[in-house]
């Protein structure tokens, strides 16, 4: 059996599990992101596919065009890019994997950091033997930490700010204040978070009530010296408001992690205004989450062969 694993950027799918386990199936890992007609000729005749977290988007009409797809596996427990129900009617299971919320936490605060310490104009500069200091670097002791979203990573994202000795507050749609001071955080409305938060970092999973929860509006209340983190899903906020919001300088920096367009287009102006520090979507991606990944993808195959699929995602009714 063909399985093809998608999006494998690193080129390292095959080195973080043992796929020689797996009887009758041939691992096909593609290195670049495929669209369209190319994609299409690529999963030809596979009857497994390996996705990496929503890279690829699997809609009714994907599925469609894939008969012999038998076995999704998706990286991680939830995937808002595949149609499950289209899924299901096609005869297609789907399964998941785990997936460590540690290696997003660690990120948001190396965005945190690398914003507040302007941490790559200083070591480029270095680099290139510029002049020798040319920032002046924010505390974060003291400072206000805006949360929107205090679930699992919101959670430990606010629990490293403490530790720091920052003012932590949160806002999300639900959110009680019992929630909130079980987290040792204060809930707070969300006009007073944008407005008094030295750094806004969104934990909020994208929903159709999520989506842009952040707009024009919530970027014009936040200080001019005010940072903006997302390390969670690019459409929680408006982009082209934050991109005035950027140009214009009437924050101070963003730090992002996720795009509309991924990979971000070459062009795109997020690639060049320069107080924007931008990573190429790597929350999830660690050594021990891709050892869990892949792994736990060779066990849902195997599981599958055997007639006992492992993690099976279905849609919600």
């Amino acid at each position: 059996m063909r399985c093809v694993i998608l999006d494998d950027y690193q080129d390292v799918a095959t080195s973080y599990a043992d796929w020689s386990v797996l009887d009758d199936v041939e691992p096909v890992p593609l290195r670049d992101h495929l669209e369209g007609a190319a994609l299409d000729a690529a999963l030809a005749g596979a009857e497994i596919v390996v996705a990496m977290r929503e890279r690829t988007p699997f809609p009714a009409s994907l599925l469609e065009r894939l008969p012999d797809l038998r076995l999704l596996v998706t990286t991680g427990l939830r995937n808002a890019s595949i149609d499950l129900g289209a899924a299901a009617s096609q005869g297609v299971t789907v399964c998941g994997t785990e997936s460590s919320s540690a290696p997003p936490v660690e990120l948001t605060w190396a965005l945190i950091h690398g914003l507040t310490r302007h941490l790559l104009v200083e070591a480029t500069g270095l680099r290139r033997g510029e002049r020798w200091q040319q920032t002046v670097g924010v505390e974060l002791q003291g400072a206000r930490l805006g949360l929107v979203g205090l679930g699992k990573i919101g959670t430990r994202v606010a629990a490293v700010g403490q530790a720091f000795g920052m003012d932590v507050v949160a806002w999300s749609p639900h959110l009680t204040t019992e929630r909130a001071a079980a987290a040792g955080v204060r809930a707070v409305a969300k006009d007073e978070l944008m407005a008094t938060s030295d750094v806004v970092s969104l934990h909020l999973v994208l929903s159709p009530s999520t989506r842009g929860v952040i707009g024009a509006d919530d970027l014009a209340l936040m200080k001019h010296t005010a940072f903006l983190v997302n390390t969670s899903r690019a459409g929680l906020v408006e982009t082209d408001a934050l991109v005035d919001a950027l140009r214009e300088e009437r924050i101070a920096g963003a730090g992002l992690d996720v795009y509309d367009v991924e990979p971000l287009p070459r062009d795109d102006v997020l690639r060049r205004l320069p107080n924007v520090l931008a990573t190429p979507h790597l929350g999830y991606v660690s050594q021990d989450n891709y050892r869990r990944f892949f792994g736990q993808a060779v066990e849902d195959i195997a599981a599958w062969q055997a007639g006992r699929p492992l993690r099976v995602l279905t849609a919600p009714h």
